[in-house]
This record gives C-alpha cells, sequence and structure tokens, in this order.
C-alpha cells in the first residue's frame, strides 16, 4: 500500500479549482462533491461501473451519466489517473500519492502497486534522449499473480496423479 503524500489543498478544492479554471466556467454541482469525497474516502483501483454500483450501495444519489462525465473531468483535473487493462479501463488516485507503476493479474485482476526508481529515472533518460518533454507515464506489467501462479501449479501437479 501506498503512502499518501502531502498537498496543499482537498482533491474538492482542487476540482473546484479546475473547474473555475475551465474557459467556459462550470459550477462544482452536490453530486460531483459527493462523488469526489466518496471516490477519496478510499484508496482503491475501480472502473466505472463499480463505481456507480458502489455509490448506488453508499445511498448516494448520481446518475449514471454525471459518474461517467465526472470521471473524464477528474482525470482531466489531474485527480484521477485512467489505467487500460487489457479489455478494462481502471481509475485511480493521482493527487495526494506518490508515482507509482502497477502489476495485472490476468487471471483475477487483482492490481499490485509498487515504485521504482531505476524506471523512474529509466522513463527521465529516454525522454532526455528524444529532447521530449512528457507529461507522465504509465507502466503496467501483464502476467499471473503469485496466488494464481501457485494455483495453476497445483492443479498441474493433481493433472499427473
Amino acid at each position: 500500500m501506498l503512502t499518501p503524500v502531502q498537498v496543499s489543498q482537498s482533491p474538492e478544492s482542487k476540482f473546484r479549482e479546475y473547474l473555475a479554471s475551465r474557459p467556459k466556467p462550470q459550477r462544482f454541482t452536490s453530486a460531483q462533491q459527493k462523488m469526489v469525497r466518496f471516490i477519496f474516502s478510499s484508496h482503491q483501483h475501480f472502473d466505472a461501473e463499480q463505481l456507480c454500483a458502489d455509490i448506488a450501495r453508499a445511498g448516494l444519489k448520481i446518475s449514471r451519466a454525471t459518474v461517467y462525465r465526472t470521471l473524464a473531468k477528474l482525470v482531466d483535473a489531474g485527480l484521477l489517473r485512467r489505467l487500460q487493462l487489457g479489455e478494462r479501463v481502471a481509475y485511480e488516485h493521482d493527487y495526494g500519492y506518490p508515482h507509482h507503476d502497477h502489476l495485472h493479474c490476468q487471471s483475477c485482476g487483482k492490481i499490485i502497486e509498487f515504485q521504482n526508481p531505476t524506471l523512474e529515472r529509466l522513463y527521465q533518460e529516454v525522454a532526455q534522449q528524444h529532447r521530449f518533454l512528457p507529461s507522465g507515464y504509465t507502466f503496467v506489467i501483464r502476467g499471473t499473480c503469485a496466488e494464481c501462479n501457485q494455483a495453476r501449479m497445483t492443479k498441474r501437479r493433481l493433472d499427473l496423479v
């Protein structure tokens, strides 16, 4: 689990500022406020449909359309990061957490977060070599987690009996 980093503004304040700074300023609705509070109340990866279900279970009245529109704005505002995990699009906190990368188990869907300073340096070196001004990067290693691999190995041994 990653340790949050100190930030100068709450996610709500940051999002309100983003909406006000748009070419055509937008208001921060109560549905958006509830959604931002809900998303930032815990650190986890989620997809849009999972978020809609979790919001409904929590008794919040936020439409599916508002969820999808607000997710796009939260990514644009730098509060959430969008991860492409095969067919699935997942979201995670970008604001208030250090940069990190991911291992994605293609068997069970588990997402493991990790930090590696060598990868961070490599990313910067490659960008510099190509005189490229990066805005960020997403690194996802796809494969099989230890638990799924162990279950697969046990099943193979049983098949040999």
